[in-house]
């Protein structure tokens, strides 16, 4: 393992048990949330983890913190093995890793202080005593843009983004080197979304963070991060560079994302070749790849072999014809079905 690989999970798994029927009847059946997913953070790397609602990316980020169950798989933070700590070990984990939440007022006590809120990280955490505690708390909400004069306020006396930057200051309470992001601008306005990633980039940048980015949104993603994962239905399917994957996507789900990413141009028309359909059940899992059925370019090989990641370098896709697959071993790019023009684009955040 590279000394600057931060974190690495190695085909990590989560299932969750279905109850059976009234009647009690038939096998009890599991849930697939997360099947066999490897991933790499390098520390002061940011990676962008997307997909749609049910894809399995927050249970994926929650697991790998131990804030939710794991069914297998392995988690190396700096080469030791996470996914079955306890005791110490866990602790450590938890010293050395946050996770910012989605909901900013929902993440917070509606009862207590901005003060008591992060004192009671750094109390837990032993980073602070009674007497150092105002300084930290003061220096802390300077570094996510913040006055101190908020330290005595409650939850409901702030905004949205005030509350989102405060959990980021509880975040980094601890010192963290690694966080997971967890859709944390989804619920403010598009004017403080683009602060708060803003505030990302700058606080990564100046203590080395490593961080993975939970979202929705591709044109923040690209602003962001470094690199890019594509989840669907529990599985990575794409994987590499940003840039790269913006500019080559070499998957079909990942090229319906990127061409339904909205345009202000009103020249630019709609996409020749929208994605159709929902996602099928996680309960009950179509044969070979998942996204075949609605896959514009499936092959009747698609229903019976499930693509491992492949490519060369960094850059790698899930997919009998991406470069390197089973379909595609002359190394050519995808038929251009679906026509992606990423290099016009201009994103803004």
């Amino acid at each position: 393992m590279s000394e600057s690989i931060l974190l690495d999970v190695r085909n990590l798994s989560v299932e969750f048990a279905m109850s059976r029927s009234r009647m009690g009847l038939g096998p009890r059946r599991s849930l697939s949330a997360v099947s066999d997913v490897s991933l790499c953070v390098a520390a002061g790397e940011t990676i962008g983890l997307v997909g749609e609602s049910g894809s399995g990316k927050s249970t994926f980020g929650r697991a790998i913190l131990r804030l939710g169950e794991l069914t297998k798989g392995q988690v190396f933070l700096d080469g030791q093995d996470m996914a079955q700590a306890r005791g110490e070990d866990l602790a450590r984990l938890r010293r050395e890793t946050a996770m910012i939440f989605q909901d900013p007022f929902g993440s917070l006590n509606p009862r207590l202080t901005v003060r008591q809120a992060i004192g009671e990280v750094l109390h837990v955490h032993g980073k602070a005593d009674a007497d150092g505690a105002r300084a930290r708390i003061t220096e802390l909400l300077e570094l996510v843009g913040l006055d101190a004069a908020l330290m005595d306020r409650r939850p409901g006396d702030l905004s949205g983004g005030q509350c989102q930057r405060i959990g980021i200051a509880r975040a980094l309470a601890i010192e963290p080197r690694l966080i997971v992001a967890d859709e944390c601008v989804a619920a403010l306005d598009v004017s403080i979304q683009g602060q708060i990633i803003n505030l990302l980039m700058e606080l990564g940048q100046r203590m080395h963070l490593g961080m993975i980015f939970i979202a929705h949104d591709l044109a923040m993603v690209r602003r962001l991060c470094d690199r890019i994962a594509v989840m669907y239905l529990g599985r990575i399917v794409e994987e590499g560079p940003t840039e790269e994957v913006f500019g080559d996507p070499r998957h079909p789900y990942t090229r319906s994302l990127i061409e339904a990413v909205p345009e202000i141009d009103p020249a630019r028309g709609l996409p020749a070749a929208p994605l159709q359909g929902e996602p099928p059940s996680p309960v009950d899992l179509p044969k070979g790849c998942s996204f075949h059925p609605r896959c514009p370019l499936a092959r009747s090989e698609c229903s019976a072999i499930l693509p491992p990641l492949v490519g060369a370098r960094a850059h790698r896709a899930a997919c009998i014809l991406a470069p390197g697959g089973q379909l595609n071993k002359a190394g050519d790019n995808l038929p251009k079905t679906i026509p992606v023009t990423p290099t016009e684009r201009t994103v803004k955040c």
